[in-house]
């Protein structure tokens, strides 16, 4: 019983920093380089418009959509780890 009570609490951590990481790399992406980081990025050109404007427009969603297919992977990959794969 009290493997199966730390089996389940490294699960929730391993769980836990793999959504604080995910959220950390979107709230980077949408925040700092969509609003903090903007005029350093202005001066690169991306698809006719500068990559501060970009991430803000469509970088920030394409990467939450990545970041969806990554957790997804991950998870997975962690449901295998402690034997709760499907």
């Amino acid at each position: 019983m009290a493997d199966d009570k730390t089996n389940a609490a490294a699960y929730w951590k391993a769980n836990v920093r793999l959504i604080t990481g995910c959220l950390i790399v979107w709230a980077f992406v949408s925040y700092g380089c969509a609003i903090l980081f903007r005029p350093l990025l202005s001066g690169i050109p991306v698809g006719g418009t500068d990559l501060g404007f970009w991430f803000a427009q469509q970088g920030s969603i394409l990467t939450f959509i990545g970041l969806i297919f990554f957790y997804a992977w991950k998870m997975n990959k962690l449901d295998q780890k402690f034997g709760l794969g499907e």
